[in-house]
């Protein structure tokens, strides 16, 4: 964790907040807030929703602090507590976290006056409506690996599943990706 230009160590930054320097969870906060959002984001649509579950989550974090071992960074340990509170928001409204239900022969939106976009830019839209439609937990792990940039073992212990599940996930929905923008091209070259 940094804070204004020198690097402070997690357990000094546990240290202060559980010694009442609320400070130092600000700054915890703001190191951790551009991951904790990017979970949220990826598995929960409604705004309001994301805005409530992200104060509870850094609620939650800050009154279990005291439980923090150091066995993983705090940002993990945070993302870990990000996702899990998620997972339960999407049982309670018991939204399916990895079920696939839409059908591949729905028509894909098709952007209006393509010629008037650049292709890169047209790209970038197909890859996001489609990244979109994923289901929750593979938007998580697409937007952990590639925008995040986090490795599948912290990705793992953020999500508690294992290694192996999810480089799995991840190819499953790399796959996806790559069946649905392929059949897009097919359908708009058509």
């Amino acid at each position: 964790m940094s804070k204004e230009g020198f690097q402070v160590s997690d357990e000094d930054l546990v240290e202060k907040i559980l010694n009442g320097n609320i400070q130092s969870f600000a700054i915890v906060v703001k190191d951790t807030e551009k991951l904790v959002t990017q979970i949220v984001r990826k598995m929960i649509s409604n705004e309001d929703d994301q805005k409530d579950l992200v104060q509870e989550i850094y609620l939650r974090a800050y009154q279990s602090l005291s439980s923090f071992q150091f066995k993983s960074k705090l940002s993990t340990w945070i993302a870990t507590i990000a996702y899990n509170r998620t997972i339960i928001h999407l049982q309670k409204k018991k939204i399916p976290i990895t079920d696939i239900t839409e059908s591949r022969d729905e028509k894909f939106p098709i952007i209006e006056n393509p010629e008037s976009a650049t292709i890169k830019s047209e790209e970038a839209l197909i890859l996001q409506t489609e990244i979109a439609r994923l289901p929750p937990l593979y938007k998580t792990l697409i937007t952990l690996y590639h925008l995040e940039e986090l490795p599948t073992k912290e990705i793992a212990e953020i999500t508690n599943l294992p290694d192996g599940t999810v480089k799995s996930y991840l190819f499953r929905a790399r796959k996806i990706l790559k069946d649905n923008i392929s059949q897009h091209y097919s359908q708009s070259s058509s």
